[in-house]
C-alpha cells in the first residue's frame, strides 16, 4: 500500500471514528467500496479487520461490568456499591448484608499461591473446603488467584482443574480468573472476566514507590489481550497502581487504560482505596473536626450549629472528630472523603500531633477548609507548608483599622469590625486568593482567603454569637466557601425534601399534654386529646405520626386513676387509618446528658446550681427509678400490646426532652426495630434570619450507623411560644420557616411538627388550623414521618459515580429525588431510570424511576418524549416503552401526575371496576392516607 493511499483511509476511517450510530456505518461502508474501486482488496481487508476489532471491543466495553477490588478490612461499602461486581478479601472483610448493596456482586478473592506450590491433592481438597465455607457464607464469585504475574509463564494445568472442579460444584458461580491469558481463551465461556494487571506501574518498588512497566512488555501483553478480544466477548478487567494520594494520577491512568481497550481499575499498592475505573464515585463524606468543651455536646457545636447544614445541602454526609475524645483516624483519603472542614476557635490537644496529621492529609491532596483557627502555631515551618506568607512585626498602638479588601462572600450575615486583638500574622500567597484583606495602617493581613489546598476564615470571621440575641451569624457564605474551598464537584445531589418535584410535607405529634384539659368554652373539661382528635386528626386527611407517653396514659404511671378514660382515647386514635404509631417514651426525660452512655442509667450531676437542681429531670412517677430499656423497650411494648389496633404497630420512637440524645438510646431504638427523629433547631424566621437557625438533616453521634440521629425538619410550637409562655399563637410564625427554608433554597422538608398541649388553648388551637391549612394549599407531598427518615438515613449511603459525560446514581429504595444545580436537563433518550424533572428553588428537581439512575446532562429542550414533570404520589415500577411509558401511581392525599411534552401522546389510566380515563397532560387518581398505598397503573401511549 502506498504511502499516500495510506494517509487517505486513515483520513476517512478517523472520519468515520468521530461519527456515531448509523452515519458512522455508512461513512465505513461508504470506505469499504472506495477500497475495492481503488482495487485494494487488501486495504479491504485491513479495514475490515480494523472495524471488526473496534466494533467488538466497544461492544466488550458496553457490557463490561464496573469492577472493584478491595483487598482491606473496613468496607466503605457506601463508595463501592456504585461498582457492578466488587473483589474483596475474606481473610480481612466480611461479606456485607445483601441489602447494603443491591446492586453490587462481591467476590471473594482466592489467594491460592501456597496451593499452586505444594501441587498436592489434600492442598486442593483444602481449595475446595474453603470454597464451601465461603458458598455458605453468601459468596457466590471467585477470583483465581495464584501469584503469577501477567507477564510469566508456567501452567494451566492446575487452575484448569480448579475451575472446572468449581463448575462441577457450583455451577451458579461467576468466576474471575488473574492474568492467566491462555487459560481465559480455553475457559472464556466460563469466566465473567479475566483480570490482568500492573500493565503500567508494580507495586513494591524502592520506599514505597512503583515500578515502571516495560514498554516491550506491556505492547505484547495487549497484543494478547486485544486477540483475546477479537475471539470471544470476555471482559478484561486491567488494575494498576498510583499512589493512594494520587487522584489526578488514578483518572490519568485509568483513561490510559480505556484507550487501550481494557476496562481500568486503578487503585494504590495494597487495595485499600476506592479506586478508579471506567467510573470515578463522587466521595460524599465531610471531615468535621472540632475540639468539645467538657460538657458541650456534639449538638451544640459550631460545626453541627453552623457548618453542616450547608454542607448537607451540597450532598455531603458531615462525620465529627473530636480532639478531646478521640485518635486522629487513619483512610482520610480523597477516594471517600470530599474534604475537612478544621472547626477550632484555640490551639488544639496535643497540637503537635494535629499539626503533623493535617500537614501529611494536605500533601496527599486532601482539601481543607479551615474555620476560626488553624489550631496550631502558624510558624514559618508551617507557613511555608501552607504557602502563606507571614506578615512581620505587630499592629502599631494606636493604629486605625480598614478593611483594604473583600469578595462578595464576607460579610455574609454580619461583618465584625476589625480588632487589633484578633490580628492573625499572615497573608495570602501568591498563588492564593484573599477573600478578607484588613490593615491597621502599614500592617496588611488576610483574615480569610482561597488557597491551593483549600481556604481558610479565621476568628472572628467565621461563626460569631452575639451575645444580646444569644444566636449565632455566619460572617461568610458557607454554600459558596465550601464550594470553592474544597473544589466541590458539580454533581447530582440526592434530595431529602422533595421527591417529584414537589416538597414533602409530615406531620408529627409528641405526646405531651395529652392528659391536660381544654381551657375554652366549646371544649370546656375535655382532654386535649380528645380536641385534637375531633379538630385535627380527623379533620386534616394526611399521613400523621402521633406519640403518647406511657407514663402520662398508662396504669402504672403519674395518674393511674385517669388511665382508665386516657387509654381507650389513645385507641381510637390509634386506630384512625391516617395515624401511624409512635412512643414519647416512658417518663419523658428531659435532660438526655444526664444518661449513663454505658449503662442507660441516670447520672446524678454533683454540681448543681439551685435553679437547676429545681429542674426535674423526667416526669414524677412514684416508685420509679429511670432506665432507658423501660424508656424504649418497655413503652413500645405497653403500646404494641394494650394500645395498637390489630395489623399496626409502634413505628417511631419520638425523642424527648433536649433530644440530645446519646448514641446508647440511637441504637436502643434501632435494636426495638422503630425508627426515631427529633432534635435539631430549624426555626428560622424574619426575626431570627440566621442560617445558623436551620439544623442539618442529623447528626451522626458515633461511626455506628445506628447511631445517627435524625433531626425534625422543623421546631415545634413549645419554641414559637416561648416555652409555652405565650403569645399561644405564636406556632403562625412557622410559616414563616416554612417559606424561608423553601425559597430561594429548598433546604428542608414541610414539618408540622407540635404537641397534644395545643389543643388546651384556643388561641394555640387556632394556629394549629390555620398552619394545617396554609401547608396544604402549597404543592406539597404528603407522607408518614418514617418515610422522611428513611430518606434521610438512606441519603447519607447514595453512590454518585461518574463515567465519562454519565452519572450513575444508586440510591435507597425511597429515596428517589435528585437535584441538579447547574444548566441542562437530563437526556431522556439515553437514560435509564430518569422518569423525568421539573425546575425547582436551587436547582432542576431529576425524579428517578427507582433506586438506580443513568442519565447525562445535555442543553435544555424539547427532546421528542414525554416525561412526568412533577407527581404528588408515589410512582412505581416506571418503564419507558419507546416513546411511551408505563407504571403505578399511589398516595395519600390527592395523587396526580403532571406530563410534558406529551405531543402525539395520551395517557390512561385504568382502575379495576371503574374503568380508564383518559388525559393528555395529567392525571388524578384516587388517594387514602393509609397504610399500604393503593397504586393505580397508568400509561402514556405514542403515535
Amino acid at each position: 500500500m502506498t504511502k499516500t493511499l495510506q494517509n487517505k483511509t486513515r483520513f476517512v476511517y478517523i472520519q468515520a471514528a468521530g461519527l456515531k450510530g448509523w452515519r458512522r456505518h455508512v461513512c465505513i461502508a461508504r470506505l469499504l467500496r472506495r477500497s475495492l474501486a481503488w482495487g485494494l482488496p487488501f486495504i479491504f481487508a485491513w479495514l475490515a479487520s480494523a472495524y471488526a476489532a473496534e466494533t467488538t471491543q466497544s461492544l466488550v466495553s458496553a457490557k463490561a461490568p464496573n469492577v472493584a477490588f478491595y483487598y482491606q478490612d473496613a468496607l466503605p461499602v457506601d463508595e463501592l456499591q456504585a461498582f457492578d461486581a466488587v473483589v474483596i478479601d475474606p481473610a480481612r472483610a466480611r461479606l456485607p448484608d445483601a441489602g447494603a448493596a443491591p446492586h453490587t456482586s462481591w467476590f471473594a478473592r482466592l489467594d491460592l499461591a501456597s496451593w499452586k506450590r505444594s501441587a498436592s491433592d489434600a492442598a486442593g481438597q483444602a481449595v475446595m473446603s474453603g470454597i464451601q465455607v465461603l458458598w455458605d457464607e453468601g459468596y457466590r464469585g471467585f477470583l483465581l488467584d495464584d501469584g503469577v504475574q501477567a507477564d510469566a509463564g508456567g501452567s494451566d494445568d492446575g487452575m484448569l482443574a480448579l475451575m472446572d472442579a468449581i463448575r462441577d460444584r457450583y455451577p451458579e458461580a461467576r468466576l474471575m480468573l488473574r492474568n492467566h491469558i491462555a487459560l481465559a481463551r480455553a475457559r472464556a465461556g466460563s469466566l465473567y472476566a479475566l483480570v490482568v494487571d500492573s500493565l503500567y506501574h508494580r507495586p513494591g518498588g524502592f520506599a514505597g514507590m512503583m515500578g515502571k512497566t516495560p514498554d516491550g512488555l506491556r505492547d505484547g501483553l495487549l497484543g494478547e489481550i486485544r486477540q483475546l478480544q477479537s475471539e470471544f466477548a470476555l471482559p478484561v478487567v486491567a488494575v494498576d497502581y498510583c499512589l493512594a494520594g494520587d487522584k489526578a494520577c488514578r483518572r490519568d491512568l485509568a483513561r490510559r487504560l480505556q484507550e487501550d481497550g481494557v476496562q481500568p481499575f486503578v487503585t494504590a499498592p495494597g487495595m485499600g482505596i476506592v479506586g478508579t475505573g471506567r467510573i470515578e464515585v463522587m466521595p460524599r463524606k465531610i471531615l468535621m473536626v472540632q475540639a468539645l468543651g467538657r460538657d458541650q455536646s456534639l449538638d451544640q457545636s459550631v460545626g453541627v450549629i453552623g457548618l453542616s447544614m450547608p454542607l448537607n445541602y451540597l450532598g455531603y454526609d458531615v462525620q465529627y472528630l473530636d480532639l478531646n475524645s478521640k485518635d486522629l483516624p487513619a483512610n482520610i483519603g480523597s477516594d471517600r472523603y470530599a474534604g475537612i472542614v478544621v472547626a477550632l476557635n484555640q490551639q488544639a490537644p496535643k497540637a503537635g500531633i494535629w499539626r503533623q496529621w493535617l500537614l501529611a492529609r494536605i500533601r496527599e491532596g486532601m482539601r481543607v477548609a479551615v474555620i476560626g483557627n488553624f489550631g496550631f502555631p502558624l510558624d514559618s515551618a508551617a507557613l511555608a507548608a501552607l504557602g502563606l506568607e507571614g506578615v512581620p512585626g505587630k499592629v502599631a498602638p494606636g493604629s486605625l483599622p480598614q478593611v483594604v479588601g473583600k469578595e462578595s462572600l464576607m460579610g455574609f450575615e454580619t461583618l465584625p469590625s476589625p480588632d487589633a486583638r484578633d490580628v492573625v500574622g499572615v497573608r495570602a500567597g501568591s498563588a492564593d486568593a484573599s477573600l478578607l484583606r484588613l490593615a491597621f495602617d502599614s500592617y496588611v493581613y488576610d483574615a480569610a482567603a482561597l488557597t491551593s489546598w483549600g481556604g481558610y476564615t479565621l476568628t472572628p470571621y467565621d461563626v460569631v454569637f452575639l451575645d444580646a440575641l444569644r444566636e449565632y451569624r455566619l460572617v461568610f457564605q458557607p454554600i459558596d466557601f465550601f464550594r470553592q474551598a474544597l473544589q466541590l464537584p458539580e454533581m447530582p445531589v440526592p434530595d431529602v425534601t422533595s421527591e417529584n418535584g414537589r416538597r414533602l410535607m409530615f406531620t408529627q405529634v409528641d405526646g405531651d399534654g395529652f392528659v391536660s384539659r381544654a381551657e375554652f368554652s366549646s371544649a370546656a373539661d375535655e382532654f386535649s386529646a380528645e380536641v385534637l382528635y375531633r379538630r385535627i386528626l380527623t379533620k386534616y386527611p394526611v399521613p400523621m405520626t402521633v406519640s403518647v407517653i406511657e407514663g402520662e396514659i398508662g396504669p402504672e404511671g403519674a395518674y393511674p386513676e385517669l388511665s382508665p378514660k386516657l387509654e381507650p382515647l389513645a385507641r381510637k386514635i390509634f386506630a384512625l387509618p391516617n395515624v401511624e404509631i409512635a412512643s414519647h417514651s416512658y417518663s419523658h426525660p428531659f435532660f438526655s446528658w444526664q444518661i449513663d452512655n454505658r449503662t442507660g442509667k441516670r447520672i446524678k450531676p454533683f454540681h448543681q446550681t439551685p435553679e437547676e437542681a429545681a429542674d426535674p429531670f423526667s416526669m414524677d412517677i412514684p416508685g420509679y427509678e429511670f432506665d432507658l430499656d423501660r424508656e424504649i423497650f418497655g413503652s413500645i411494648d405497653y403500646i404494641n400490646q394494650r394500645l395498637a389496633p390489630p395489623g399496626k404497630r409502634v413505628e417511631a420512637m419520638l425523642w424527648t426532652g433536649d433530644t440530645e440524645m446519646r448514641p446508647l438510646a440511637l441504637r436502643k431504638a434501632a435494636q426495638a426495630g422503630v425508627l426515631s427523629i427529633n432534635g435539631g433547631n430549624t426555626v428560622i424566621t424574619k426575626a431570627r434570619n440566621s442560617w445558623t437557625n436551620i439544623a442539618p438533616y442529623g447528626v451522626a453521634k458515633d461511626d455506628d450507623p445506628d447511631a445517627y440521629q435524625v433531626y425534625a425538619a422543623t421546631m415545634n410550637e413549645n419554641v414559637y411560644t416561648n416555652d409555652w409562655l405565650g403569645p399561644f399563637y405564636g406556632f403562625k410564625r412557622v410559616i414563616e420557616t416554612f417559606a424561608m427554608t423553601d425559597e430561594p433554597i429548598r433546604f428542608k422538608a414541610l414539618d408540622i411538627y407540635y404537641h397534644f398541649y395545643s389543643a388546651t388553648k384556643k388561641a394555640s388551637l387556632a394556629a394549629l388550623e390555620h398552619v394545617f391549612d396554609t401547608a396544604m394549599k402549597q404543592p406539597v407531598f404528603p407522607v408518614y414521618t418514617t418515610e422522611y427518615i428513611k430518606r434521610v438515613l438512606q441519603w447519607r449511603r447514595v453512590s454518585v459515580a461518574r463515567d465519562g459525560d454519565r452519572w450513575i446514581v444508586r440510591s435507597g429504595a425511597d429515596l428517589r429525588q435528585l437535584r441538579w444545580p447547574g444548566a441542562g436537563v437530563p437526556e431522556l433518550a439515553g437514560a435509564t431510570g430518569v422518569m423525568g424533572y421539573k425546575p425547582g428553588p436551587g436547582g432542576l428537581y431529576i425524579h428517578m424511576g427507582g433506586d438506580e439512575a443513568s442519565f447525562r446532562i445535555a442543553s435544555a429542550g424539547k427532546q421528542g418524549l414525554p416525561y412526568i414533570q412533577e407527581a404528588s404520589g408515589f410512582v412505581r415500577n416506571f418503564q419507558r416503552q419507546g416513546r411511551g411509558m408505563q407504571f403505578e401511581l399511589g398516595g395519600y392525599y390527592k395523587p396526580f401526575v403532571q406530563f410534558a411534552d406529551m405531543a402525539g401522546c395520551v395517557s390512561s389510566v385504568a382502575d379495576g371496576s371503574r374503568g380508564s380515563g383518559r388525559s393528555a397532560g395529567r392525571v388524578d387518581v384516587a388517594g387514602n392516607a393509609a397504610k399500604p398505598v393503593v397504586y393505580h397503573s397508568i400509561r402514556v401511549h405514542c403515535e
